[in-house]
């Protein structure tokens, strides 16, 4: 009977206790609530979810809220999340958009192994950001290092190590901006692909012709021929440079091509049905395509 009665009262104490803790639960959502507003929940369903911080934002979240709250923030940071994502953003919102572009990385080196002169054995840690420390570590200071920094932070697994440069992977490729932040030189920058595949500057070396010419054999000597050619062609110090603003799908490159004699300006991206059967039966060389504003301006050089 004493067992019983034990028993009883145990489970009377627990039923009064689960009550006092749901009522307190209860006062305290109410009473710590904190609002936010459902435009908020509903772009951060429109968002990938990544969390990559190529937006500037810590997260996902972060970035909904400053879009949600009515900051000028602009709707087109996201790259994981592409156009689509920027669509429902702005029907979200109730606003309307331009149209916008998908911004991916383009690398500004095209130089192998084989097209470098001058090169040292480099026993170091095996990273871009400790060889960029070393001087002497590859003739060209604004060139590939080819250590795989920007391999290492892509979660998409869209840019490799080919042949001591970096190239990417244009199917995978978000632009989520975080092989551009890896590199140590600079020479990996965002460009709007108004077409699948993009016409873009292979060097981002800022020397004279001649200290090209000795450390490269595909640089840029900033001859300036193709800003001769096309307004869309600009020279930024000594390399030039391309005026995306005045990119069409209708431009025609074959005159810029021609004046270039350093195969410092290539395509990259995807190319169309119609561009592979135009070229079916040609030997495309490979080659990995750069854009400008890459310097290594802001680098501390020691040795």
């Amino acid at each position: 009977m004493l067992t019983f009665v034990t028993v009883i009262l145990a489970a009377a104490v627990l039923v009064l206790l689960a009550i006092a803790m749901g009522w307190v639960l209860g006062w305290a959502n109410r009473a710590f609530y904190v609002y936010v507003d459902p435009k908020i929940l509903e772009i951060q369903d429109a968002l990938p979810g990544a969390n990559c911080g190529g937006c500037g934002y810590v997260g996902c979240n972060s970035y909904a809220d400053a879009l949600g709250t009515g900051a000028d923030e602009d709707l087109t940071l996201c790259g994981p999340g592409g156009t689509s994502c920027v669509g429902a953003i702005a029907e979200i919102l109730g606003i309307e958009v331009t149209e916008v572009w998908p911004y991916k990385a383009v690398v500004h080196c095209a130089a192998k192994l084989d097209e470098r002169l001058l090169k040292m054995e480099y026993q170091g840690e095996p990273t871009c950001a400790a060889a960029n420390l070393v001087a002497g570590f590859q003739g060209c200071i604004y060139g590939c290092m080819g250590l795989s920094d920007c391999v290492r932070v892509c979660d998409y697994d869209a840019i490799h190590i080919v042949d001591g440069v970096a190239v990417v992977d244009y199917e995978k490729c978000t632009g989520c901006k975080l092989c551009a932040a890896a590199c140590p030189r600079n020479i990996i920058t965002m460009v709007p692909f108004k077409r699948s595949e993009m016409f873009v500057v292979a060097c981002s070396n800022d020397d004279f012709g001649k200290e090209v010419q000795s450390v490269c054999t595909v640089g840029c000597t900033g001859c300036m021929s193709c800003s001769r050619v096309s307004d869309m062609m600009v020279m930024d110090g000594n390399r030039p440079a391309i005026n995306y603003d005045l990119y069409e799908d209708f431009t025609d490159f074959e005159p810029i091509l021609e004046k270039c004699k350093r195969s410092s300006l290539i395509f990259v991206g995807i190319p169309t049905e119609g561009q592979v059967a135009a070229v079916a039966d040609e030997e495309v060389p490979e080659r990995i395509e750069a854009d400008f504003q890459t310097t290594v301006d802001d680098t501390e050089w020691r040795g």
